[in-house]
């Protein structure tokens, strides 16, 4: 609602306005204070160099700033690593190599131990911004030490997670950071996302600030313990999360080139609005879990290869700003079911994502099951399930828009299969081509609004 102006307003008198004086500065006291002191939420939008930075000291006069902390970049927690039950990576320094969609001038970062059995103690680590690609070396100056409410070392308990304070950095876009942790003692086993397609490096002892690089001479195809990173950005309005299985997180494309469906759509809606068209401006993360299933979790405890149920909490209202969320999950519901999976329970599943996500005003965006004939899994009974699934996404009556991924990759003289340039050889994982593929489905207009209102 707007208010409009009294044109028959006179000039207060002089005890008016100083009475107004008054409270407009009290106004603007209260306003710096919230400005400086705004914690890091993540989910809600925040505003200003500090956001979240317990313990930056930054001006508090400083003017406010109209970028917003978005998540530029972020990986599901996904098991505990074999190997690392006793000692984790004690007195080595990890180095993960992590590609942005949005940047911006400060930058903020999760650690987690959600499968440690012990407490992780990190007592250095730092950000920095990549030299070159498939590189350990940083940039030069772009080494950041980070701290956490103010100190450089901090003890992350077994089954949590913690949250950096902000740290000014020219953080690129569509580019490489550097997020390396140093922990002395033994903790385990070490928290990782698997299936990173990107290449991270290990050195033997405390090297966080090291540019060169020089010392980190192993090789990780996992990314360990960091799992978001955050950006204070003018050049983003929001944050789009992508929820899904293998199909999301890439499996089958190419090591280092970036070229899963969400970082296509990323480049996408970079260049849509470059070229001036009405879109949103969102930065776009990928929380996709190979394997990963709508109503069960793996083994476990915590459960390894949590649902999409039970993570969406912590994976997509968890990050930082989210406006919208793209749901691409269902095919291992119908692939690792013992018998006949249930099409009715799975899309209780999905219409059950869609009501957490519009109780917290987010719009949601649903992807077809792609097809998987010639999968050692496929069955003509697994087909109907997948066929009456996508019939119910596209009469509308899931989610507020739909990418239709199925449609766009199958062959269509045998729409059980995808068409042979989309396949990656497995008959159920996308190529390089198939990715980018799924992505161009994409309108961005469907990006658009929030969630519809309750009736």
């Amino acid at each position: 609602m707007t208010r409009g102006r009294d044109a028959g307003a006179k000039t207060p008198p002089a005890k008016q306005r100083t009475l107004l004086a008054a409270v407009v500065a009290a106004v603007l006291a209260v306003c710096a204070a919230l400005y400086v002191g705004v914690g890091a939420d993540g989910g809600t939008r925040e505003h200003g160099p500090s956001a979240g930075g317990r313990g930056v000291h930054d001006n508090p006069a400083a003017p406010a700033s109209a970028a917003t902390w978005v998540t530029s970049w972020a990986a599901s927690p996904v098991g505990g690593e074999p190997g690392t039950e006793m000692t984790g990576l004690a007195g080595r320094s990890v180095r993960n190599v992590v590609h942005t969609s949005a940047g911006g001038t400060s930058a903020r970062v999760t650690l987690s131990n959600l499968y440690g059995q012990s407490p992780l103690t990190v007592t250095h680590a730092s950000v920095a911004v990549s030299a070159d690609p498939d590189t350990a070396a940083a940039l030069a100056g772009t080494v950041r030490p980070l701290t956490f409410a103010g100190n450089p070392a901090v003890v992350v308990p077994a089954g949590e997670q913690v949250t950096s304070d902000a740290v000014r950095i020219a953080v690129p876009r569509d580019g490489d950071v550097l997020v390396t942790t140093y922990s002395p003692t033994p903790s385990g086993p070490v928290t990782r996302h698997p299936h990173a397609r990107q290449i991270s490096y290990v050195a033997d002892g405390e090297h966080t600030r090291d540019a060169t690089g020089t010392a980190y001479t192993g090789r990780s195809k996992a990314w360990r313990y960091v799992t978001a990173l955050d950006v204070l950005s003018d050049e983003a309005d929001g944050t789009v999360v992508a929820l899904g299985d293998s199909l999301t997180d890439g499996v089958t494309s190419t090591t280092g080139a970036n070229n899963r469906w969400p970082d296509v759509l990323s480049d996408r809606l970079r260049s849509a609005v470059g070229a001036g068209r009405d879109v949103p401006r969102y930065s776009v993360v990928n929380e996709g879990i190979s394997g990963n299933r709508i109503l069960a979790d793996g083994l476990g405890r915590p459960a390894e290869n949590p649902s999409g149920l039970n993570r969406f909490e912590r994976d997509v209202l968890g990050r930082a700003d989210v406006e919208v969320v793209v749901v691409a999950l269902g095919i291992n519901d119908i692939l690792r079911q013992p018998g006949t999976a249930d099409p009715d329970r799975i899309l209780g599943g999905l219409n059950t994502l869609v009501e957490r996500a519009h109780a917290r005003g987010l719009k949601v965006v649903g992807a077809t099951l792609m097809p998987f004939g010639g999968h050692r899994g496929y069955t003509d009974a697994r087909e109907a399930v997948r066929q009456r699934i996508n019939a119910e996404i596209r009469a509308g009556r899931v989610f507020d828009a739909v990418v239709d991924f199925d449609e766009a990759l199958r062959d269509p003289y045998d729409p059980r299969r995808f068409r042979a340039e989309y396949d990656s050889g497995d008959h159920l994982h996308p190529s390089d081509r198939g990715y980018t593929r799924m992505a161009e489905e994409f309108d961005p207009d469907d990006l658009k609004g929030g969630a519809p209102a309750r009736l």
